[in-house]
């Protein structure tokens, strides 16, 4: 940090130098951050105040800060200055305001420049809804949750321009444990939309402190070019533990082809070909088949170039998954599900039967058991009482 001087501003108020000139008199200057104003916790990040030419001195200052945070002579050609925050960390995320100093007297500040660190609090996760794949002109929302519940999320697009969207966080006791939860609605989208994005949560006490980053989620946006062709091979009817390729045609010379599950909060699988020339084929195989890989599908083509733009969506295509692939018959055969619900049925019964009749012989042999001990007993006394013992007196 540089100087710190204690005369010209109040803790907690944006007041500027004492000698600043009438607003609106000298260009307001500009404050930006490089790499950016989201950083990860350690990293370094650079500030930039630009002014007018000529400028003699640039003072940064931090909301909540009693007095300036830093000072710096101008680079050449004299109309802006850097200041340097090699670790970034919960104490030096904020806003942040500069001003310059001319002959005339010291600027208005710039607006305000909020830093963000990131990576205190754990991940949320992110989806699209009701797909990371939508057609242009229609309409889609984020949902960001987490199980850290208070605060807000914010959505940022990789490499876009824009600014982060806040969102303040919604409980969910739909699920449990309950999670926070923020829909972001995005459209009607373009092609501007098309991008990877991630969101983040933070506490209502510390906005500027921000959990890790979601994991990444590509929105596509489709109508770009023609549609592509979709076909199965062998055919689009397969039973679990085989194998099938998705073939995906198109008669354009589009070099990239996306696969995807219609309904699936997942991104589409991605095919990149060497070779640009049309007619052009990608191969999804899926080995081995489960009864998760049932459903509805549709493929999509894109240049290389732009990877969030893809063609008009193929025909659905439905993949029909049936039972286990039976071993004793050939390979291509197939037997209906219902075949070995219903043998599987007769066995438990017969089953079944032959258990209840071991029961009832045993039970039988028990009671003849327990009935032939309890005649010899009874005999036993019997014989007792027709030979009584005679005493014999002298």
């Amino acid at each position: 940090q540089g100087q710190i001087s204690h005369r010209d501003s109040l803790p907690g108020l944006n007041v500027g130098p004492r000698t600043r000139v009438q607003a609106g008199t000298l260009p307001k200057p500009t404050a930006w951050a490089e790499p950016g104003s989201v950083i990860p916790w350690g990293s370094s990040v650079t500030i930039w105040c630009q002014g007018a030419l000529g400028a003699k001195e640039f003072r940064l200052d931090r909301k909540g800060i009693l007095g300036s945070w830093d000072r710096r002579k101008p680079l050449e050609p004299g109309n802006k200055a850097k200041f340097s925050i090699p670790h970034m960390t919960e104490r030096t995320a904020g806003g942040y305001f500069c001003y310059y100093l001319s002959p005339a007297g010291w600027s208005e500040s710039s607006d305000p420049l909020e830093l963000v660190v990131t990576g205190m609090y754990d991940a949320p996760s992110l989806s699209a809804q009701p797909s990371p794949v939508v057609a242009s002109g229609e309409k889609v929302s984020f949902s960001c949750s987490s199980h850290f519940t208070g605060g807000a999320f914010h959505l940022l697009k990789d490499r876009g321009a824009d600014q982060p969207i806040h969102m303040d966080s919604r409980i969910n006791y739909g699920r449990w444990p309950a999670q926070a939860q923020a829909l972001f609605p995005v459209g009607p989208v373009n092609t501007s939309h098309g991008g990877t994005y991630r969101c983040y949560g933070s506490s209502s006490s510390n906005p500027n402190v921000w959990s890790h980053p979601s994991k990444p989620l590509p929105l596509k946006v489709t109508g770009m070019y023609e549609k592509p062709s979709l076909s199965a091979q062998p055919g689009p009817s397969v039973s679990r533990g085989e194998n099938v390729t998705l073939q995906c045609r198109s008669e354009t010379s589009l070099d990239n082809f996306h696969l995807h599950k219609v309904g699936s909060p997942a991104p589409p699988r991605h095919l990149r070909l060497g070779d640009t020339a049309a007619p052009s084929q990608a191969n999804f195989r899926i080995s081995p088949v489960t009864s998760a890989h049932g459903g509805t599908y549709r493929c999509y083509s894109s240049r290389g170039t732009s990877p969030y733009l893809l063609s008009h969506a193929s025909d659905p295509l439905q993949l029909v998954v049936s039972g286990e692939r039976p071993q004793s018959l050939g390979e291509n055969s197939t037997c209906p599900a219902s075949h070995y619900t219903q043998e599987y049925t007769m066995g438990n019964v017969t089953r079944m039967g032959v258990a209840g009749l071991i029961l009832v012989v045993l039970g039988m042999l028990l009671f003849e058991a327990w009935h032939s001990q309890r005649r010899t007993h009874s005999a036993a006394r019997t014989g007792t009482q027709r030979h009584p013992t005679i005493k014999v007196e002298p």
